[in-house]
């Protein structure tokens, strides 16, 4: 069966799902997409969830405490904590002062959890960066680089790409650029206090805090549609495409009847689903944004049940999701997610050969890792398909946004 080209489900220019919002900027599109069928009811959905205080992932609506100790890191793990301090100083520097005001937040503001992924700007949180000049706009993104590993920045720039590359595609450039990101900071920089950073937008996603030597990197959303750039400047980007062979190997490398009983549900768009389980946008994701207290349940399989030939595939989806760390604070949290392997679950949905397109779930009471397949948006694709995908990445337990380590921290 040949691979299913992204081409042959592009809308043509007179669709409505395209000409309709065609010549609108970032800000009147956010207000147009409140009234739209698809986007309205997300939205809604989020407005109730947004204000509410937080308190963590978890499996059974506990939060487990004890699993995140403020500490010194150890030696060779920790945070690339002074390149992170001088790379905002500059972004502060070259700021103006209605732009650091923009800019700055509280390390523990509510702001930290307006971060979505549409291409639609529900939150207008910090600055902009296709609005800002061309050299604030690439301080800012130093501190994201001087905050990721080489390979974890090069992502998160050719998945920009990407969406710069879709929105060439679809003639909506206003909506989707390179740089149609907001950015902001929290907390103030410090090589021993508790400060972060945040860039999110269509498809990238990243909440980023240091305190000390420690580093947490979550919620991280990444995501493409489509995966690939074929044409252009950047022609000959891909991505997920390992992460995902490997998930495909896992699955194969399964006796049987540990494969059937990792399979929560056969189909993408299953009947058996119970109502509220597929999201109009998060589609099977579970821990998308706002979903910072969700409940949600071990499934699948526990990680001990394994043959070593399938844990070998996960050790590699977990090494490839967490690829945009620094690599000291990766060693660390490699560390942690493997020492609670005993206490983690794996769950799969959909078919699992060829190109079949699918979702699985990795969650300990440490991490969530999430990948799932999607319909189109702004491809005509009405089937997950394997030119798009989300994957979501968090810290469950009252971790992510590092707000574990900043309450210790608080009470010091």
């Amino acid at each position: 069966m040949s691979t299913p080209s992204f081409r042959d489900y592009l809308y043509p220019p007179d669709h409505p799902r395209v000409a309709s919002v065609r010549g609108l900027d970032v800000r009147s599109y956010a207000e147009a997409a409140k009234d739209d069928p698809f986007a309205g009811p997300m939205i809604e959905g989020w407005k109730k969830l947004y204000p509410r205080p937080f308190a963590g992932v978890t499996s059974d609506g506990v939060v487990r405490e004890g699993l995140f100790p403020v500490s010194e890191a150890r030696p060779g793990e920790e945070a690339p904590t002074s390149d992170m301090v001088a790379a905002a100083e500059k972004l502060l520097a070259l700021a103006s002062p209605e732009q650091v005001s923009r800019l700055s937040y509280v390390v523990a503001a509510q702001e930290w959890q307006s971060w979505a992924n549409p291409e639609f700007m529900q939150h207008d949180t910090g600055l902009r960066l296709d609005e800002l000049d061309p050299a604030l706009r690439d301080t800012a993104l130093a501190l994201v680089e001087a905050s990721l590993s080489p390979e974890g920045y090069a992502l998160a720039r050719n998945l920009m790409r990407i969406n710069g590359f879709l929105g060439d595609l679809v003639d909506l450039p206003l909506l989707m650029n390179e740089y149609s990101y907001n950015f902001a900071l929290y907390g103030v920089p410090s090589e021993t206090e508790p400060w972060g950073w945040q860039l999110f937008g269509h498809h990238v996603a990243l909440n980023c805090l240091v305190a000390g030597s420690q580093l947490v990197l979550t919620p991280v959303f990444l995501g493409a549609e489509p995966d690939v750039i074929d044409a252009g400047p950047h022609k000959g980007v891909k991505v997920f495409k390992e992460r995902i062979q490997w998930a495909r190997g896992l699955m194969a490398a399964l006796p049987d009847s540990l494969r059937r009983d990792a399979v929560v549900f056969e189909h993408m768009q299953d009947p058996a689903m119970p109502e509220g389980r597929m999201h109009p946008g998060d589609e099977r994701h579970l821990a998308g944004c706002f979903q910072d207290n969700r409940v949600i349940p071990y499934e699948g399989i526990r990680v001990s049940a394994m043959p070593a030939e399938a844990v070998a595939f996960l050790d590699k989806v977990v090494d490839d999701s967490i690829a945009y760390l620094p690599s000291g604070p990766r060693a660390a949290r490699r560390r942690d997610i493997q020492e609670h392997y005993a206490e983690t679950w794996f769950s799969w949905i959909g078919g699992w050969q060829g190109e079949e397109a699918f979702y699985f779930r990795i969650q300990s009471p440490v991490v969530i890792l999430e990948l799932d397949h999607h319909t189109g948006v702004f491809l005509d694709n009405d089937a997950p398909a394997p030119f798009h995908m989300h994957t979501v990445v968090r810290t469950p337990n009252g971790n992510d946004y590092g707000r574990a380590l900043v309450k210790q921290f608080q009470s010091l």
